[in-house]
């Protein structure tokens, strides 16, 4: 049998985690800055669902927000208790809040994720796990509910940076689908000509698949914001080596530049209105 799990962090991912969480009966609580009364099994504080919950698991948006979270919760949590952190943030603060925990006899997994909102929705997330092999093999029932795949990459820093650097091909890849599709159509290539060619091509990718039909339409409604992957290429930034990554720094910068232009809550497609 699972073990009890709260979510904190009821944003686009958590809380549909925390759906499929309470349909499979192991939901004991949730809780988000925004209040969300209407969610399943919504408790007033962090420090309460921590005290109902065998697994808390954190899904905020960056190492700040975690670490708000941790310094509310870590006076309650006990030794029998776990905390999935699958927030994306750097390697040095996955480190940091490992130890955290740990130093109140709680136990600590790393698990960033692959997988927006369609990935969520239909259980296909894919996780990068960085811990304890027997802690990764004890919470496997319980992550199965939400996912397809767990991998598990190494310690807690490795999968931090695994994360960020899934993120980096991913951003890049968008920024020249958009400056390819931009291309053939000032050239007066359809759009089904342009998408018909790619799927023969050896660039075909599933961000591209993923993509298509919201470049197709326009439609900017978000699965991943561009506030967060321009979060995420933020803190990649700033990892030791990573300084003068040419593709890193552009991508990074034409993020920035989409927030600037009024796009931060949109889809990270929203690059392409960038090209307009």
């Amino acid at each position: 049998m699972s073990k009890t799990i709260g979510v904190i962090g009821l944003g686009i991912i958590g809380g549909t985690w925390a759906g499929h969480y309470h349909a499979a009966g192991v939901l004991r609580g949730t809780w988000n800055r925004t209040v969300q009364t209407s969610a399943p099994q919504w408790q007033d504080s962090p420090e309460a669902v921590a005290t109902a919950a065998e697994v808390v698991q954190i899904v905020v948006a960056d190492p700040p927000a975690v670490e708000s979270i941790l310094a509310r919760i870590l006076p309650v949590l006990g030794k029998s208790q776990v905390v999935v952190q699958s927030s994306t943030i750097d390697p040095a603060s996955s480190a940091k809040f490992a130890a955290l925990v740990t130093a109140r006899g709680a136990r600590y997994l790393e698990a960033p994720f692959t997988g927006s909102k369609p990935a969520a929705e239909q259980r296909q997330t894919v996780f990068y796990l960085g811990g304890e092999a027997a802690l990764i093999a004890e919470l496997e029932p319980l992550l199965s509910l939400i996912s397809a795949t767990r991998l598990h990459i190494g310690t807690g820093e490795q999968a931090a940076t695994l994360k960020l650097a899934m993120n980096l091909n991913i951003s890049a890849q968008m920024e020249a689908l958009c400056e390819a599709l931009t291309l053939a159509r000032r050239a007066g290539v359809s759009d089904d000509a342009f998408f018909g060619a790619l799927a023969k091509n050896v660039s075909y990718s599933g961000v591209t698949k993923l993509k298509e039909p919201k470049l197709r339409a326009g439609d900017y409604a978000p699965q991943f914001s561009v506030k967060h992957m321009a979060k995420d290429m933020r803190l990649a930034s700033r990892i030791n080596g990573c300084e003068d990554f040419p593709v890193l720094d552009a991508v990074r910068h034409r993020l920035v530049e989409a927030e600037r232009a009024g796009y931060a809550d949109e889809d990270f497609s929203a690059l392409m209105k960038l090209l307009k």
